[in-house]
């Protein structure tokens, strides 16, 4: 098989990119890592220095590809599907990309930090590095609520990549920061997006996994 995704069921920016395989059914080796285990981590780092996933590693054309946007664009450059994640017309495809950075920037990378200091060791916790991560999903969610008023998806009526984004950052933020009933459209969002099938997938297969989420 040409493509090799090594990845961690509950990784979130895993998640992303597992979307995008799924919603276009593109046929892949799963490789999950356990970064605990030396022989794994030094596998990924063979073909990774920095050790962090997910990564896609692609035979046929030599190719190996990190971090979750990358691989999305590389695969619809590579491997489109029925889906088309990356719309062809400059404008909307801007739009994505935008849309796209907002959900990994301003929901993703806050949520991480309210997780990652749940798992600092005592007395290392950083109060006022949370405190901020909270009040930065508060203004995401407040923006996401002004936008979906009259869109399905982040981008209009299609399904995006700025949607596989959209997915874990929600799903997870959700979970440390409880969108409220203040923001009904960013909740009927996450809904929708909890219903895709695609996300339902991956949400199954990460079950097993949820035990060790911390907190």
């Amino acid at each position: 098989m040409s493509l090799r995704l090594y990845f961690h069921p509950l990784a979130s920016f895993c998640w992303k990119v597992l979307v995008a395989l799924y919603e276009n059914e593109t046929p892949f080796e799963p490789h999950v890592v356990d970064l605990s285990d030396p022989i794994a981590r030094a596998e990924l780092e063979k073909i990774w220095p920095i050790r962090k996933f997910p990564v896609l590693r692609d035979d046929t054309r030599s190719a190996t590809v990190p971090e979750s946007t990358i691989i999305i664009e590389y695969l619809t450059q590579h491997y489109p599907g029925r889906v088309q994640l990356l719309p062809s017309d400059p404008a909307l495809a801007l739009e994505t990309r935008l849309r796209d950075r907002f959900y990994d920037l301003y929901v993703h990378v806050p949520m991480g930090t309210i997780v990652g200091d749940r798992i600092r060791p005592p007395g290392k916790n950083d109060a006022h590095g949370v405190e901020l991560a909270r009040s930065q999903l508060a203004t995401s969610y407040a923006m996401i609520d002004s936008e979906m008023q009259q869109k399905s998806w982040a981008v209009g009526d299609t399904f995006t990549m700025a949607d596989c984004a959209a997915a874990p950052a929600l799903y997870y933020a959700d979970r440390v920061k409880p969108i409220g009933d203040e923001h009904p459209h960013t909740k009927a969002y996450l809904e929708r997006l909890r219903e895709r099938p695609s996300f339902m997938r991956v949400l199954k297969e990460a079950e097993p996994y949820f035990k060790n989420f911390p907190g």
